[in-house]
């Protein structure tokens, strides 16, 4: 496989919830974050989403005190940065081959729209099946619940996973409104999963080419160990 020094983001078109009428999408620090420490790297990146077109953005994660302790608030103030949300490609245009890795962030959002996509599925089952990175970050995990190998098992059976943790999901008041507890989800496939000692802890599970982080503050750390791997590649 020959290096490309390009990798894939994945994010998501939804933007609310189904139980109740609270606005979601991509929770931005979890783009943002793993932006600025591949693109440095030498990285560069397309995004794409399941029904591509413009990107919404979970309005929490751009009030003012959580741009300001995640640092976000350049990224966001950046035109040229934010117009990449705008209209994104279709995940069903995308080509394996133009990629070293891919990237799933979270926000709940991904909680709808991941699972759903068939597309999504088939892309994630190549592009670790042709030995590439595949990493994701706090809900973006939801995107290997559906991912079936060649030899007919789940992509996570067997292996070490983190993501977005049922505590956390209660002291984020949102318990009520995710369709489905994503820990819970990941074990039934028979994914060891594992979290940090405490809630929203930097948290990042490397299992070989798999590389999972639990929380929006795990970005960054999984875009060292992505980094990481595909410079040792």
């Amino acid at each position: 496989m020959a290096a490309t020094k390009k990798i894939l983001v994945i994010v998501t078109n939804v933007d609310e919830y189904r139980k109740s009428g609270m606005r979601t999408g991509l929770w931005l620090g979890e783009l943002t974050h793993f932006w600025d420490v591949a693109e440095p790297s030498g990285f560069s990146m397309d995004i794409a989403s399941p029904s591509g077109g413009k990107v919404p953005i979970d309005p929490e994660s751009l009030s003012h005190e959580v741009l300001a302790e995640l640092n976000t608030g350049k990224r966001y103030e950046n035109r040229r940065f934010m117009d990449l949300l705008e209209d994104t490609k279709r995940i069903s245009e995308v080509n394996v081959e133009d990629y070293d890795a891919i990237y799933l962030t979270g926000g709940h959002g991904v909680m709808f729209d991941f699972p759903q996509s068939q597309d999504l599925e088939s892309l994630m089952a190549q592009f670790y099946e042709t030995g590439r990175v595949v990493s994701t970050v706090c809900h973006g995990a939801t995107g290997l619940l559906n991912v079936t190998l060649s030899d007919g098992e789940p992509l996570v059976k067997g292996k070490s996973v983190t993501g977005f943790s049922w505590p956390e999901e209660e002291l984020a008041n949102r318990a009520q409104a995710v369709p489905y507890n994503l820990q819970e989800e990941l074990k039934k496939l028979g994914a060891n999963y594992i979290t940090a000692d405490e809630p929203f802890e930097t948290y990042v599970v490397e299992e070989g080419r798999l590389i999972t982080g639990q929380n929006p503050g795990s970005a960054r750390a999984v875009a060292e160990a992505v980094v990481r791997r595909l410079t040792a590649a």
